[in-house]
């Protein structure tokens, strides 16, 4: 099997300093011992070097459930920059180009006044769709799947607004790629990025079944304490491969799949997308237009979002560079990196934690990452 595909190094050897490397370690063993989430892995690297990895905590409930190094993390929607990185490869083929009617490739899509929706206004959260929704019967049956896709209706007018949308969007995704390629969807991920990067062992979409007992349980906290989240714990959601948020991951292994961007598409002596189209991935497509769901200009790019300029942003630290970029899941966890100094970091979490908690908590730790560094 390849080795992991980032050496380590001391953070000294990184350029971080460890004086705050600490601070953020102490402040997410008090949010344990706080009862705030049962576990943790986070893990920084920078210029192709993994400088730190750390598991805290318990990845399930019980004696036996302590975190460590080979746990795999629910990654909710940091999963949805996963399949972007398909969609760039197949870009980077000749398959699509980002301005094409999504229609042009799945016919049956236009239904409901849906011809002219391109796949640019899907990935950026312009659709129109973001309630949309796919019964758990279609996450196996992929002739269901495709149709439950294209009866999608739309809510409002294409391009007029920006609102996230939580899965629907990447549903529309996965039915291109899988046409596109003739594919299920977790076959493409494994062989477009997760078996050239080497890092095969530790990144899934579409948990095998061997896995499961390396997967960390989701919770929520309650007065009683900790509660699994049974429908995000089952085996049919881990061996699903939900493309906006059913991916499994280690912290080690989203670090170095954000060193990858950072490397103009290279890691080690792999290579799965190139620097022109990394960039123009990575670029903010929705300026400073509001996303209604999240509240504030979210900067998206096809996959990540950036950092821009704005007051205020979701997850990445208000002291990231404008240029920083990544993506979070659902009150769980965040993943960046930062192309000014080529640090990336991992953060992930088996605890679901509303706002304004979740928001507050993320801010300090980004911005404790980004102070460290020098």
């Amino acid at each position: 099997m390849q080795g992991f595909p980032l050496s380590p190094v001391t953070l000294a050897e990184a350029g971080l300093r460890g004086a705050q490397i600490n601070r953020l370690e102490t402040m997410i063993e008090a949010h344990i011992a706080e009862g705030r989430y049962p576990g943790c892995q986070i893990a920084i690297a920078r210029h192709g070097k993994l400088a730190l990895e750390r598991s805290f905590g318990l990845a399930r409930m019980g004696a036996r459930g302590v975190a460590h190094a080979e746990t795999l993390w629910p990654l909710f929607s940091n999963t949805k920059v996963i399949v972007a990185l398909v969609m760039w490869v197949l870009a980077e083929r000749g398959a699509l180009r980002f301005t094409d009617p999504v229609s042009d490739h799945v016919p049956d899509f236009a239904r409901h006044g849906k011809n002219d929706i391109t796949l640019l206004q899907v990935i950026t959260h312009q659709a129109g769709f973001p309630n949309a929704q796919v019964p758990q019967a279609a996450w196996q049956d992929r002739a269901l799947l495709r149709e439950v896709v294209c009866d999608f209706v739309p809510e409002w007018p294409p391009g007029s607004r920006v609102s996230y949308h939580p899965a629907a969007a990447h549903w529309v995704l996965a039915v291109l790629i899988e046409t596109l390629t003739g594919q299920d969807l977790r076959d493409v991920i494994r062989e477009c990025v997760s078996e050239p990067l080497g890092l095969s062992n530790e990144l899934f979409v579409g948990l095998p079944a061997i896995e499961h007992d390396r997967a960390a349980d989701m919770h929520e906290a309650g007065p009683e304490g900790f509660t699994p989240v049974a429908d995000r714990n089952s085996v049919a959601w881990r061996e699903a491969g939900v493309p906006g948020g059913g991916g499994y991951a280690s912290a080690r292994a989203m670090a170095a799949l954000y060193q990858m961007m950072l490397r103009e598409g290279a890691l080690g002596v792999a290579r799965i997308v190139g620097p022109r189209v990394l960039r123009y991935a990575i670029r903010n497509w929705t300026a400073d237009r509001v996303d209604e769901y999240m509240g504030m200009p979210m900067h998206r790019g096809l996959g990540p979002h950036l950092r821009g300029t704005t007051p205020t942003i979701r997850g990445l630290g208000a002291l990231a560079s404008p240029g920083t970029f990544g993506h979070g899941g659902v009150g769980s966890s965040y993943c960046w990196g930062d192309p000014e100094s080529g640090v990336s970091f991992a953060y992930l979490t088996n605890g679901r934690i509303p706002d304004p908690w979740h928001s507050l908590r993320m801010d300090a730790i980004s911005n404790i990452v980004h102070a460290a560094i020098t």
